[in-house]
């Protein structure tokens, strides 16, 4: 008897098996090719800095180093020399008070624009926050440049500006600005450190704090207009200006406040 071939998938007639079965060839795996590798480079990268540029950079480095602190110190020697830094320091004798009371005047003013909630909006409030914040830096450095100054040209001592009402002189004016550049310090590192109060209390507490401010700058008006020789045209015109214009944005800041309420 006969074994019939069978047809496998491709329609190839298969060969019989001798056990009777029919066997299947297999089909060859085909071949993935390998990626290939590619060569590391030890060199600096085509669109580096090339040895040559690092080199001649820190060559400029080396040499420029020593020649700023030299060229500082011949500035300094040239304007002592000149007498430019005795005129510096009797138009900071003063001059550095009333720039101290005028940038802390601006402060105030738009610490008050700050708050603002009928022509400012929420963009013009942070603004207004952000130059409230960078005019009271530039009022505390020009306050402890005229602390400096009034000290090393002997108007006051160390202890009488460091402790309130001891100056020989005049204790109650000298007093009046001390305790105004107190009130303004602690005002600046607690607004600085606003996160820490926290709370209904901590708010309350920081609020205070921020509105002595308002008393500070009356006490360094008085000591500005009273405490040295008599006030310039242009230094009385600048402080009228600056009460003038806190009064009013006062008033409508109370105004603001009864409306709301």
């Amino acid at each position: 008897m006969s074994i019939p071939r069978l047809q496998n998938p491709r329609g190839e007639a298969g060969r019989p098996h001798p056990t009777g079965r029919h066997t299947h060839r297999a089909r060859p795996s085909p071949t993935i090719p390998r990626p290939r590798r590619t060569a590391r480079r030890t060199g600096p990268p085509a669109n580096g800095p090339s040895l040559d540029n690092s080199s001649s950079t820190a060559a400029t480095t080396a040499v420029l180093r020593p020649a700023l602190p030299a060229a500082l110190l011949l500035f300094i020697a040239v304007t002592v020399h000149s007498g430019a830094m005795d005129t510096l320091v009797h138009f900071l004798d003063y001059g550095a008070g009333v720039l101290a009371l005028v940038s802390l005047s601006v402060t105030v003013l738009w610490g008050l624009a700050a708050t603002d909630r009928m022509v400012l909006h929420t963009g013009h409030r942070l603004l207004a926050q952000a130059v409230h914040r960078g005019t009271a830096v530039a009022g505390l450095g020009f306050l402890g440049l005229h602390i400096w100054v009034k000290i090393a040209e002997g108007h006051t001592g160390a202890l009488s500006a460091a402790v309130p009402f001891t100056d020989g002189a005049r204790p109650f004016l000298v007093g009046l600005g001390s305790l105004a550049a107190y009130t303004f310090l602690a005002v600046a590192v607690t607004g600085a450190v606003r996160g820490a109060f926290t709370g209904i209390a901590g708010s309350r507490w920081w609020r205070a704090l921020h509105m002595s401010a308002y008393a500070a700058w009356a006490l360094a008006l008085v000591h500005g207009l009273k405490s040295g020789r008599p006030a310039a045209g242009w230094a009385v015109a600048g402080y009228a200006l600056c009460v003038g214009a806190v009064a009013v944005r006062l008033a409508l800041r109370m105004r603001g406040g009864r409306r709301e309420s």
